[in-house]
């Protein structure tokens, strides 16, 4: 009989790839499935960034890499920080990592005693909680309403924390919800975190390039620039460069965390493909042009899709000014009855039901921590967008 770890017995796998795979699924056999359940971006990684890829593999670019992130990688990072968010940050205050998850992975993997708690502001990117879960820790899910934007409250983190509290994360733009932190947003989270020194700050920028409301993106370490101690800033090449597949991470953070994080990578993956940090190096010093572009593509998406959601009486959406996700409540769906004779009574079930009966694939809300809605990721060309919404019409029409 398999022992498996306590820790690990407490994680879940990840809803997004159930409801793509359930999707894939259907589409095996034959079915024309809309797929709004993966939040990856649907563009090829433009061609400069591939280029940059094949000459480091001709090089001969091909040996093991260090642990830390090539020279040339990290200098990139240095210069995209000092540009882009205001931040100095010292060569050995620098790493990379296999996606940005991993470097999350490798926080709380080095920092974090048994039933020490991690503050997660939700709806959230689901592994936070189970990252924190299976390295040993709790997870402190606080409620983000959405007639407060899905913004977390400074009162309410004060009430989280406690003396086991080690982290809190922020996600900005936020993964599902699209939302966004403005300055003065962040300066009255980091007064509260000011005021508890054993607490630190996370935060997941990975969706910092895909913005679309007049708030300038700032993040937490640079609008609170006297908590600089305790911040770890993450982020990637991953949504905004269309880079998922060649997993590239980076981070900037205090050299003692650091140095503790790269002792948890040296034992789980060591450095990561010499090839892809040649790429980043060329995503984050080459032309942004092909960004800024994809950014008004995805906001013309986005309105599209709040505009067909708009017109479903059954359905409520906050407006997104980040990332590429729709949130809208499904609540004026709960307690009726399909088309197709299934009654609803959880997000999970709207989620299901949508697949199996208009063939729509979408995550439900409790994933992220909050439930009674789910998640759509427009990702996707404008004619996909418009018939999958076609399709959500035709469904809550349905209802009875």
């Amino acid at each position: 009989m398999l022992h498996v770890n306590p820790n690990i017995s407490r994680v879940s796998v990840s809803p997004a790839s159930t409801m793509t795979a359930k999707a894939r699924e259907l589409a095996e056999r034959g079915v024309k499935v809309v797929s709004l359940s993966t939040g990856e971006p649907d563009f090829d990684t433009p061609k400069h960034i591939v280029d940059a890829a094949v000459r480091a593999a001709r090089s001969g670019d091909t040996h093991y890499p260090p642990l830390d992130g090539t020279r040339a990688l990290k200098e990139a990072i240095r210069r995209k920080f000092a540009r882009e968010n205001r931040l100095d940050f010292a060569a050995n205050e620098i790493m990379v990592g296999n996606g940005a998850k991993q470097l999350i992975f490798n926080a709380l993997m080095a920092t974090l005693a048994p039933d020490d708690e991690v503050i997660v502001p939700v709806p959230c990117y689901a592994s936070y909680a189970d990252m924190t879960r299976s390295v040993g820790g709790n997870p402190v899910l606080v409620s983000c309403a959405q007639n407060n934007g899905f913004r977390l409250r400074p009162k309410d983190l004060e009430a989280a924390i406690t003396p086991r509290t080690r982290w809190l994360i922020i996600n900005m733009p936020n993964n599902p919800t699209g939302t966004v932190y403005s300055r003065a947003d962040l300066e009255a989270i980091g007064d509260v975190v000011l005021r508890h020194p054993h607490v630190w700050v996370m935060t997941d920028d990975i969706y910092e390039h895909l913005m679309y409301s007049d708030v300038p993106f700032c993040t937490i370490a640079e609008a609170v620039p006297w908590l600089r101690d305790r911040v770890l800033t993450i982020n990637g090449c991953s949504k905004g460069y269309a880079m998922t597949g060649w997993r590239v991470g980076y981070c900037g953070g205090p050299r003692p965390l650091i140095e503790q994080m790269l002792k948890v990578q040296g034992q789980v993956s060591s450095g990561i493909c010499t090839i892809s940090q040649a790429a980043a190096v060329a995503a984050l010093d080459g032309p942004q042009d092909t960004v800024v572009r994809w950014r008004e593509i995805y906001r013309q998406r986005r309105d599209l899709v709040l505009a067909m959601l708009a017109k479903v009486p059954e359905l409520s959406c906050h407006r997104p000014d980040g990332a590429f996700y729709a949130f809208p409540s499904v609540a004026g769906c709960l307690g009726k009855t399909t088309a197709g004779g299934h009654r609803l009574q959880t997000d999970a079930d709207v989620s299901l039901s949508l697949l199996a009966e208009q063939h729509v694939s979408t995550v439900h809300g409790s994933a992220f921590g909050m439930s009674g809605y789910i998640r759509l990721s427009y990702a996707t060309d404008m004619e996909s967008l418009t018939i999958a919404c076609e399709r959500i019409q035709k469904f809550c029409a349905g209802l009875h």
